[in-house]
């Protein structure tokens, strides 16, 4: 099949996510047919860097024999089995490693198949944690403006970006959206009295703590692009909640399995919370898989003292595949030191990133950690001129598709509170991949100041 067919077939026959009409119908429309590495390949032969690792997933690069294989022997062996009332080596296998990397006491892992399906249940186990603990009030949560926790209705309720909420309102009601950190980063005095933490403590007042069921936030929050959290926030966020009896939920379905330099993110910033929901990286994009990591105690409320467990479950959560994948992923993390790789290179890609706005008059500014970043554009930094609303649509439809194209380079224009470029290497990148990146993310900055004048 040619490419122009496959083309053809994608626009009449398969439905696409998060795409415009105009791109699904376009002439460009990319087909890809093989990946190699941090490389892929499509329909007409031609080689690109996967620089944004699939979607923030592809953490072990494309086309490992190892987790072929791994999927090829579980498949023959036990292809499918599930966790309702049974269990299986892979699944136990990968939950009994999860909790080993986990911080604190978060020792079960609660299996779905994606990142807002982990969201999803972790909605469900708080409140019925809530519930069993004689508290059926405590319903309500507080989550971020511009922060994205998912698509399905609840977690899409907790999604703090407007633009993706509004086609399907009225969503879960009991939601409060609170400012996040953007402007914050490192030591920006007693972390207690900065606005967003103090704006927290007004919501619960105003609310009342003993309705609140959990606080969700990610430790580096993707919407509105890679914020990274000023010293002493999670620590906040955990007093918060242990003080008023609200449980912390860490989304780490970005930054988990070593987007940020650690297994989970929440360790990295030095805190334990009570539910961890993770997905992408745990199968470097090889198979479909997510889950909730739950502390202990919060299971033997449900087990023990409610006697009822968890009363949730998805025929496809813990597939014996899904899983057997899950547990290759984590080894080869683990024998290749993946994680040092990101410590050791992440600085050079962030010394890249920032030369590259000081040689830009169109990067306002770079934010991030790991292997996880974000470029926030405008029109002229020595002016101050931001782009305007028809600048930036013509730069994330038009301007950087094209220069996609040209560089060979993918990454993602992203429109959630300003116009960025969101950058994330497979964590196996090394300093030939990372000069690979830094080069085409220079060819689409010059492409953008050639479209926008000063």
């Amino acid at each position: 099949m040619d490419t122009a067919e496959f083309r053809d077939k994608a626009r009449r026959h398969l439905g696409p996510h998060f795409t415009r009409g105009a791109q699904w119908r376009s002439g460009e429309l990319p087909v890809f047919v093989r990946g190699e590495g941090c490389h892929l390949f499509d329909s007409d032969g031609r080689r690109f860097l996967d620089g944004l690792a699939g979607l923030f997933c592809v953490n072990l690069g494309h086309s490992r024999s190892d987790i072929v294989a791994a999927a090829t022997k579980q498949m023959g062996l036990l292809p499918y089995s599930t966790n309702w009332g049974s269990a299986h080596p892979p699944s136990i296998e990968a939950a009994s490693l999860i909790a080993e990397l986990a911080p604190g006491d978060l020792n079960t892992t609660f299996f779905v198949n994606s990142g807002s399906e982990a969201v999803e249940s972790a909605l469900k186990f708080v409140r019925q944690y809530h519930r069993s603990n004689g508290q059926p009030q405590r319903t309500k949560i507080i989550s971020r403006q511009m922060a994205y926790h998912g698509t399905t209705m609840g977690a899409l309720s907790v999604t703090g970006l407007p633009k993706i909420r509004e086609p399907f309102g009225p969503l879960l009601d009991g939601v409060r959206h609170v400012p996040n950190t953007l402007g914050l980063l490192g030591d920006c005095g007693p972390a207690g009295e900065l606005a967003p933490v103090r704006t927290i403590e007004q919501v619960i007042e105003e609310e009342g703590a003993e309705t609140i069921a959990a606080i969700f936030a990610e430790p580096v929050q993707n919407g509105r692009g890679a914020l990274v959290p000023p010293d002493g926030y999670w620590q906040e966020l955990r007093r918060i909640c242990d003080e008023h009896g609200i449980l912390l939920v860490s989304d780490e379905v970005i930054c988990s399995f070593g987007r940020i330099g650690d297994w989970f993110g929440s360790a990295r910033f030095g805190v334990v919370p009570d539910l961890i929901t993770f997905a992408k990286g745990s199968t470097s994009g090889y198979a479909p898989l997510g889950g909730v990591i739950i502390r202990e105690p919060l299971i033997e409320q449900l087990f023990d003292r409610a006697g009822t467990g968890f009363t949730h479950g998805a025929t496809w959560g813990g597939h014996p595949v899904a899983t057997a994948v899950a547990v290759a992923t984590i080894r080869a993390m683990q024998e290749e030191s993946v994680l040092s790789n990101v410590e050791t290179r992440g600085p050079d890609l962030r010394a890249g990133l920032d030369a590259l706005q000081s040689g830009h008059r169109c990067v306002k500014d770079v934010r991030g950690t790991g292997y996880f970043y974000a470029i926030e554009l405008m029109a002229d930094r020595a002016s101050g001129r931001e782009l305007t609303d028809e600048e930036s649509i013509k730069v994330l439809r038009e301007v950087l598709p094209e220069s996609f194209r040209r560089t060979g380079v993918i990454l993602r224009g992203d429109d959630r509170g300003a116009t960025m470029i969101m950058v994330s290497p497979p964590l196996i990148a090394d300093d030939e991949v990372i000069n690979e990146l830094l080069s085409g993310i220079d060819g689409m900055l010059s492409d953008v100041e050639a479209a926008v004048g000063h």
